[in-house]
């Protein structure tokens, strides 16, 4: 049974987590309510993301959050990641699901009208749409949707949905609304003085637009 829930699910970048690395960035967004973490390293070898999935396990052990990797199905399979997430230039969706299992989580990136549309939701757990706002974590991303663009493509999709994309806490209530089930977040929380407290404050905002 795959249980998974994407209200505050963080992003992890090699650059921006620089001053405390990947891993305390981690343990301290958990600590702080991240319900689900992506290692998303462009630049590591297969190696490398294999050792660092390793050591993120390990500081994620006993927290019930699951750890995802992007695009790197090999890294995934190799460190037993519970799920890849992968983007709409990489591998299809049902290759990439035959590859790894039915059991894993598989994420999918999607952020025009005909990617919704053309999204074969029997292979897919949950869809990234964005980006929403510009971002500078992500270079050569393509155009911004706006939240409008979010509202549109989260209801034409059949699968559960996080927004990405320049994400910060002001933006919960909006995400929300827009029919997201969480906002995925890269500078929000990678970089920040605090990982725990900046994880910590989006957990409560996203609580009281639950409660």
């Amino acid at each position: 049974m795959k249980c998974f829930d994407l209200s505050l699910y963080l992003v992890l970048d090699p650059g921006l987590c620089e001053p405390i690395g990947l891993i305390e960035t981690a343990r301290r967004a958990v600590a702080g309510g991240a319900t689900m973490v992506q290692l998303r390293h462009k630049t590591a070898s297969t190696a490398q993301m294999i050792d660092i999935g390793r050591a993120l396990k390990a500081a994620l052990a006993g927290s019930g959050v699951p750890l995802v990797v992007n695009d790197n199905i090999k890294a995934a399979l190799a460190m037993d990641a519970d799920g890849v997430h992968v983007g709409q230039q990489d591998m299809n969706a049902k290759l990439v699901r035959e590859r790894i299992g039915g059991e894993k989580i598989l994420g999918l990136s999607i952020g025009t009208d005909e990617d919704a549309a053309a999204l074969r939701p029997e292979y897919i757990d949950y869809v990234g749409i964005g980006p929403i706002f510009p971002t500078e974590t992500k270079l050569g991303h393509s155009p911004a949707i706006g939240l409008e663009g979010l509202k549109r493509v989260a209801r034409a999709v059949r699968r559960p949905a996080v927004a990405i994309g320049g994400l910060k806490i002001h933006h919960v209530k909006p995400v929300l609304e827009s029919g997201a089930a969480g906002l995925a977040v890269v500078s929000a929380i990678c970089g920040q003085p605090d990982p725990e407290q900046a994880a910590r404050a989006m957990a409560a905002a996203l609580r009281r637009m639950r409660s």
